[in-house]
C-alpha cells in the first residue's frame, strides 16, 4: 500500500468520524478534506472539481428554484390540503398523507417535496387538532421511499446515475429504478403505517416550546371568490389553529358572537380573530381571507411583495397619546397596522380608534425594508419582521401548477432529461413572476450542493490513489467470491455508512468501491450501482443521515432515538428485501 492510498483512507475514515461527533456540517467537512487531498497531491484539481461540473448537481440546484415557484404560490397547498382532508384519527391522517408524498417524491426531488408540504403539513395539523409529531416523520420516510422509484427521485440517486454514465457504462433508465423501489417503498409504506402508531410517541414541537404570549386581535375579510364560502367554520380549519381563537363574526348589521363549528362562512363576512402571532401569520397565507383594513390596499408595494413586522412604541414616538387613524400612520410610515398588543394581551375596539401608549406592540403590513429603515429609529424601542409571514401569490398558483405539468412530461414523456425539463421549468417560474428573482438566488441551499460536490471529488480521490480498489478487495475477500454476497455487504456498509454520516457521502464514497467490486469479480456493475443508489437513499435510522430527516427534526420536536426506533427494523427489512430482488431483476 504506498502512501496516496494510506492517506486517502485515513481522510476519509477521519471525515467519517468527524461527521459523527463533530457540529460541524457534512459540506465543510467534505471540503475540507478534499482541499487537503489536493494539497497533497493525492488527486489533480480537474478531477477533484470533477463533481461540481456534474449534471445531477446542476438539477438538484435549478429544482429548488422550481419548489419555490410551488411554494411562494401556495400550488400545492390547496391540492393537498383538499386530499388530506378532515380525518377523525391520526391514522387516517398518515394514510392520507403518504402515498401521496411518496407519489410526489419520485417525481419531484424529495428534499424541495418536503419544504414545499411541511408548511401545509404543519397547518393540516393544526387545524385537525392532531400532534405535528404524528406526522413530520412519517411524510420524510415517505418521500425517501418514493424517492427510489425514479432517478430523479432523490438528489443522491441523480447524482450516482451521473457519475455510473461518466464511467463509461450505459444510463440507467428514468423509470428502471422502479422495479425494485416501488416494491420497497410499497413495503416500507404498510411498515410506517403499522407500526408509527405505537412506536412514535406524540412529541412537542421545538417551535411550539416557547411560542410567543402576546395576544392581538386581527379582523379578516372573507373575499369573492374564496374556497371558504360555502364551508363551515369546523370544516374551513378555522376553529382549530392552535393559540388563534375566532371570537365573532361581522356579518351585514349582525355580531355573531359564540360562533358554532357548524355556522357556514359568507362572502364579506368579517371574521374576528384573537392570538399569537405564529397563528396570525397562518391566516395571512390562506386564500380567500384579507385583512378588514382597507388601508391595507392603500401602499405602494403590492401584497406579494410585503411580510407582517412586529414594532415597539417607544415614548418618542409622536403617534403616542393619538389614534391610528388621527396620527395617519399608513402614510406616514407606509405600513399598515393590522393588530395591537399591550402588556402582551389584546386590545378591543377598531384599530383606528386605538390610542397608541409607549411600550405597545404593533404588527403591521409593510414592506421587508421597514425593518431595516426603522430599526435605528427613535418612534420604535424595537423594530422585528416576521419570518416566512409573506402572503403567498394565490392568484398565480395555476401557472405553476402548469408548469410542474410541463417540467414532468417533458422529462418523462418527451425524454428531454430532467436537466433541460427543470431549467425551462424554473425560467417558467421567474418569467411568470411565480417566484421573484431574489426568491430564486436565495432558495438554493448550497450546503446540499457543496456536499454533493465534495463528495464525488473524494470519490474520484479514492479512485485515483487506489484505495477504491484497496478496498474493493478487502469487501470481495471478506464476502468471498459470491457476487450476491459481495452485493450483500456493499449494501450493509452503505446503509451503515448513510446513516452515520449522509447519504450523498456515503453514496459518494462507497460507489468507486462497489463498481470496483463488481470488476474484480468480472460480473455486470449494474446491480451494484442500483444497490448503492437504494441503500444511500434509504437512510431512516438517524435523522442527520438524510437532508428531509434533518427537516423535519426540530419542527417536529423528535428524539434521535425516535428514528432508531422506526428506522432501524426499516432499513434493515428493506435490505433483505434488497438483496434477494436486485440480483433477479438485473442478473450479475
Amino acid at each position: 500500500m504506498n502512501w496516496e492510498i494510506g492517506l486517502t483512507l485515513l481522510v476519509v475514515l477521519g471525515s467519517i468520524i468527524a461527521m459523527i461527533r463533530s457540529r460541524l456540517g457534512p459540506d465543510l467537512i467534505l471540503i475540507g478534506a478534499l482541499a487537503f487531498l489536493m494539497l497533497a497531491d493525492v488527486v489533480d484539481v480537474n478531477r477533484a472539481l470533477k463533481g461540481f461540473a456534474n449534471q445531477g448537481l446542476a438539477t438538484v440546484a435549478i429544482l429548488f428554484v422550481v419548489a419555490e415557484g410551488l411554494n411562494q404560490t401556495g400550488a400545492i397547498n390547496r391540492f393537498v390540503q383538499s386530499l388530506l382532508g378532515h380525518p377523525k384519527t391520526a391514522l387516517v391522517g398518515q394514510l392520507r398523507l403518504v402515498f401521496p408524498a411518496a407519489f410526489m417524491s419520485a417525481f419531484i426531488n424529495n428534499t424541495p417535496v418536503v419544504a414545499m408540504l411541511l408548511p401545509v403539513v404543519n397547518d393540516w395539523s393544526k387545524k385537525c387538532g392532531f400532534s405535528i409529531s404524528r406526522f413530520l416523520l412519517p411524510l420524510s420516510f415517505a418521500t425517501i421511499l418514493g424517492g427510489m422509484c425514479t432517478i430523479f427521485g432523490t438528489s443522491t440517486t441523480l447524482i450516482l446515475n451521473g457519475w455510473f454514465v461518466q464511467a463509461g457504462y450505459d444510463s440507467i433508465g428514468l423509470f428502471e429504478i422502479a422495479w425494485i423501489g416501488l416494491p420497497l417503498a410499497i413495503i416500507g409504506l404498510i411498515y410506517l403505517l403499522l407500526t408509527s402508531s405505537w412506536l412514535l410517541p406524540e412529541r412537542v414541537s421545538a417551535e411550539t416550546q416557547f411560542d410567543d404570549p402576546r395576544e392581538y386581535t386581527i379582523e379578516m375579510i372573507v373575499e369573492s371568490g374564496s374556497p371558504l364560502i360555502g364551508k363551515s367554520i369546523g370544516d374551513a380549519g378555522l376553529r382549530s389553529l392552535p393559540g388563534l381563537y375566532l371570537i365573532e363574526i361581522s356579518r351585514d348589521d349582525e355580531l355573531i358572537a359564540a360562533v358554532s363549528p357548524d355556522r357556514k362562512i359568507q362572502v364579506q363576512d368579517r371574521l374576528i380573530f384573537v392570538g399569537v402571532v405564529e397563528s396570525i401569520k397562518d391566516l395571512q397565507k390562506m386564500a380567500g381571507l384579507k385583512p378588514a383594513t382597507n388601508q391595507v390596499f392603500k401602499l405602494d408595494s403590492p401584497r406579494s411583495q410585503r411580510c407582517l413586522v412586529e414594532a415597539v412604541v417607544s415614548n418618542t414616538c409622536p403617534a403616542v397619546q393619538q389614534t391610528i387613524r388621527d396620527v395617519h400612520f399608513r402614510t406616514q410610515y407606509n405600513a399598515v397596522v393590522i393588530a395591537v398588543s399591550r402588556n402582551g394581551h389584546r386590545i378591543r375596539g377598531k384599530i383606528g380608534d386605538i390610542v397608541l401608549q409607549p411600550g405597545d406592540t404593533l404588527l403591521l403590513e409593510a414592506h421587508p425594508s421597514f425593518a431595516d429603515v426603522h430599526r435605528n429609529s427613535r418612534d420604535f424601542f424595537l423594530v422585528s419582521r416576521v419570518e416566512d409571514s409573506t402572503p403567498l401569490r394565490h392568484e398565480q398558483a395555476w401557472m405553476a401548477q402548469i408548469i410542474l405539468g410541463i417540467m414532468i412530461i417533458t422529462a418523462t414523456v418527451l425524454n428531454f432529461g430532467m436537466l433541460k425539463a427543470s431549467l425551462f421549468a424554473a425560467m417558467l417560474m421567474i418569467l411568470s413572476r411565480c417566484t421573484r428573482p431574489s426568491e430564486a438566488r436565495t432558495c438554493i441551499d448550497w450546503s446540499i450542493l457543496v456536499t454533493i460536490g465534495a463528495g464525488i471529488g473524494l470519490g474520484e480521490a479514492m479512485e485515483q490513489s487506489g484505495a477504491a480498489k484497496l478496498v474493493a478487495e478487502s469487501v470481495i475477500n471478506s464476502a468471498g467470491s459470491s457476487p450476491t454476497a459481495v452485493l450483500a455487504v456493499v449494501y450493509g456498509i452503505t446503509m451503515l455508512m448513510t446513516n452515520l454520516i449522509t447519504a450523498k457521502a456515503a453514496g459518494m464514497l462507497v460507489f468507486p468501491i462497489a463498481l470496483q467490486a463488481a470488476v474484480n469479480l468480472g460480473v455486470d456493475p449494474t446491480p451494484f450501482a442500483i444497490t448503492v443508489m437504494i441503500s444511500a437513499a434509504a437512510s431512516f435510522a438517524t435523522p442527520h443521515g438524510f437532508q428531509t430527516n434533518l427537516m423535519v427534526y426540530g419542527p417536529g420536536g423528535y428524539h434521535a432515538s425516535d428514528f432508531l426506533r422506526i428506522g432501524g427494523p426499516l432499513s434493515l427489512i428493506l435490505w433483505g428485501c434488497s438483496v434477494a430482488l436486485i440480483p433477479m431483476i438485473w442478473p450479475f
